[in-house]
């Protein structure tokens, strides 16, 4: 009896629910698959992340004496589809069951569901997270709002992380008003942890060279981790070297730096070569024994035990309804400089210009600028979230497409955020040095020489005035606007509109 057990791209992880009860004869199927590396036009250097992990961890499996069934994406006779590679794997290795652990998307568990192999199929549960869907499902019920902060807190308490008693460390739930400082020159930046390509990375780049080079993103340098080991080595540089001022600096932006104090593990996290646990009880060991600081600590914990578990919470809690979500009815289509990083507004070819090199740009390049112009813009969410799902090494979409429909663009009108995240111009040349350099010039509202933020700003809060007015967190710029008179209203507006319409889309 030889039960055929499948690992995704995205369960890298020795005790996936999949794995866990192996006996002699069965078979590990992984597969590199055209539909996986194809539904979106991935980024290169995604792809090749992605497709080396896997041929590194069946190497893992193999040495660990299990026997692994790799078809390659290039392998004769490949379908091009997970369905297909379970059939001829089923009937390859004469399986008479199949072994699957819940996959993290959407589209995938349909199809996992509506499978017809002649042989039994068991899905399991994917229990690599703190809270299991039906735990998120439980807090959520009957609420009408879906706060993280709350959530953080009975995640907290449940963990026991950052907690002396029942009351959390320091007195405080969490430390963001001590992590919104702009960088100082005088605070020197470390180098990111980079690995080497080996052999079997080096014929993955050669490969997605080949078949996607007219996918987004350069391909080389490539120095992400592809191992366990390497993507711990990268974390414990991060312990050493970054947390202690990650922090302060976590919303800081800097031209010519991607990474700053950034762990940027969520490629690694969200693959499976780290695991949600070993990485906030190490951060949380990090400040018992005073190597860095609680607000530090603190900050990476919740983007992890809060944020991280929250949008995929909200993910498995709304679908499929929650991707068609667009409360502010956002239209516009995607300007082409998301693509090109071609633009004079220097805070958008920076953040578009390190996502292009690194399939990476950190939390706030993502939120507050790419994610703010297209909001300001009233860009369509369905385009803004492919572009993220598009772009980024760490995006798969039960993680991006909250993170976008109701962090990014409040599309889902307010179920997630308790208002957008909109600003001006200011809140960038705050957190950042990167206006002093801009053609533009932060300060100015209107006119050839304004900031595009500041008149875009004035123009989205007008345009959605009968969505947004009544929100207590928007009272003060409605009041503001309450002192404008319809001319400058309409003047305002026109000028956001001929911006826009000059931008190019293909």
């Amino acid at each position: 009896m030889t039960t055929l057990r499948l690992v995704l791209g995205d369960q890298l992880t020795r005790d996936v629910a999949a794995l866990r009860d192996t006996a002699d004869g069965d078979v590990v199927l992984m597969a590199e698959v055209a539909d996986e590396t194809s539904y979106v036009k991935h980024h290169k250097q995604k792809i090749a992340f992605v497709l080396s992990a896997m041929r590194h961890f069946a190497e893992e499996l193999r040495a660990d004496g299990l026997t692994v069934d790799y078809i390659k994406l290039n392998a004769r006779g490949n379908t091009g589809s997970i369905a297909g590679e379970l059939q001829r794997a089923i009937k390859r290795h004469k399986a008479s069951a199949v072994v699957i652990t819940s996959p993290g998307e959407w589209r995938l568990l349909s199809e996992f569901r509506a499978l017809h192999l002649g042989v039994p199929v068991e899905i399991r549960e994917d229990d690599r997270f703190f809270a299991s869907t039906a735990r998120f499902a439980a807090w959520a019920k009957d609420r009408k709002a879906l706060r993280m902060e709350f959530f953080y807190r009975e995640m907290r308490r449940e963990t026991d992380l950052l907690m002396k008693g029942d009351e959390p460390a320091g007195g405080q739930w969490n430390y963001d008003s001590d992590n919104r400082k702009r960088l100082p020159a005088s605070v020197a930046v470390p180098q990111r942890f980079g690995v080497k390509p080996d052999a079997i990375t080096r014929e993955v780049i050669e490969l997605v060279a080949a078949r996607f080079g007219d996918h987004f993103g350069d391909l080389e340098p490539f120095e992400w981790a592809v191992t366990r080991a390497d993507a711990l080595r990268a974390f414990e540089d991060f312990l050493q070297y970054a947390l202690p001022n990650f922090g302060a600096y976590q919303d800081a932006m800097a031209a010519g730096e991607p990474f700053l104090f950034h762990a940027a593990i969520s490629p690694y996290l969200n693959a499976g070569l780290l695991t949600p646990r070993e990485v906030c009880v190490a951060a949380e060991r990090e400040y018992i024994e005073r190597r860095a600081p609680l607000n530090a600590v603190e900050g990476f914990i919740r983007q992890i035990l809060g944020w991280r578990e929250y949008v995929r919470g909200v993910y498995w809690l709304k679908m499929p309804d929650y991707a068609q979500t667009n409360a502010l009815q956002a239209k516009r289509d995607l300007p082409w400089l998301y693509w090109s990083g071609e633009t004079d507004m220097h805070c958008m070819a920076e953040a578009i210009g390190h996502t292009r090199r690194h399939a990476y740009s950190h939390h706030i390049q993502r939120l507050m600028v790419t994610g703010n112009f297209a909001l300001l813009a009233g860009i369509d969410p369905k385009q803004v979230a492919e572009w993220y799902l598009v772009v980024y090494a760490d995006a798969y979409e039960w993680v991006e497409l909250p993170n976008v429909q109701g962090m990014s663009q409040f599309a889902d009108g307010g179920l997630l955020a308790s208002k957008p995240y909109a600003s001006s111009g200011a809140y960038i040349d705050r957190m950042s040095n990167l206006c002093g350099s801009c053609r533009y010039e932060v300060k100015v509202k209107s006119g050839p020489k304004a900031c595009p933020f500041n008149f875009l700003y004035w123009a989205f809060l007008i345009r959605n005035a009968r969505h947004l007015q009544g929100n207590p967190r928007m009272a003060m710029p409605y009041r503001t606007l309450a002192g404008w008179d319809d001319a400058r209203k309409a003047a305002i507006t026109a000028e956001a509109d001929a911006f826009l319409d000059g931008l190019p889309t293909r």
